[in-house]
């Protein structure tokens, strides 16, 4: 009796839709690539790493060595060649600019844009960042072309929803963009011809929010605004893999 109620009940289920394997499309992307922008490391990703583990995705954190746009594309097409099916790839701050342009590889479904630069032709970050300019302006360049935060303006800057413990190891540990980097324009935006989610940062003042709406109007990219410094993903987690795993999902 047990037994065949319980035939009864699963063969319900499948007639509804609501098996597990139903849930989730068919076409549904599991693999997720995460690229860090200036002034940070990978490591930044962790936290968004672990909840898209747990709920079954596949990730890679690429670190981009930041001394020109042609060397970061190249640091994150070396990732996504070794996959072993289609991807969300996923930018912060300067790190959309390297996704704009390697999104163009074969293994990339769609984008995510998180607080994130959004080039097009011929544009570079820095042509970006100063069209509308940030509400900070502390970042200052080394002798031989490579830009820095002040340590003691990196948290009030770049991460004010962080506690200082963490932040003060940041500030001290900068993985600093090239000029190079930031001024080379974008040749080819891949967010042209795929699917873009873009998030607006509404305390960021490394970057305008204003120019982060202003970016992903142009994309039509499906845009989402959370309260949150620059380091939205860092300080709200949950709510950035949210938005990955949407951009997985979508058909």
């Amino acid at each position: 009796m047990v037994k065949s109620l319980t035939r009864t009940a699963a063969s319900i289920f499948v007639m509804l839709g609501l098996t597990n394997a139903q849930a989730t499309p068919a076409d549904a992307v599991k693999n997720v690539v995460l690229v860090h922008g200036a002034f940070v490391d990978g490591s930044g990703w962790n936290k968004v790493a672990d909840i898209l583990r747990k709920d079954g995705y596949h990730v890679a954190i690429v670190q981009p060595p930041e001394t020109s746009l042609g060397d970061d594309v190249a640091a994150t097409d070396r990732i996504l060649d070794q996959l072993d099916g289609p991807a969300v790839l996923v930018g912060h701050s300067y790190g959309g600019a390297i996704i704009t342009e390697a999104g163009n590889n074969t293994h990339v479904k769609s984008l995510v844009y998180v607080a994130a630069l959004q080039p097009d032709v011929g544009e570079s970050a820095g042509q970006l960042l100063a069209s509308k300019p940030a509400a900070s302006n502390d970042i200052a360049p080394s002798k031989d072309g490579f830009l820095f935060i002040p340590v003691d303006k990196f948290h009030d800057d770049f991460a004010a929803d962080l506690p200082h413990a963490q932040t003060d190891l940041m500030a001290v540990s900068q993985v600093p963009p090239s000029v190079k980097a930031i001024t080379e324009a974008i040749s080819a935006p891949a967010w042209k011809d795929k699917p873009s989610y873009a998030i607006v940062a509404t305390q960021d003042r490394a970057i305008n929010p204003e120019l982060e709406r202003a970016m992903y109007k142009r994309s039509h990219s499906i845009t989402t605004e959370i309260d949150s410094s620059h380091v939205v993903y860092m300080s709200q987690p949950r709510a950035v893999a949210k938005i990955i795993e949407a951009a997985a999902n979508a058909e």
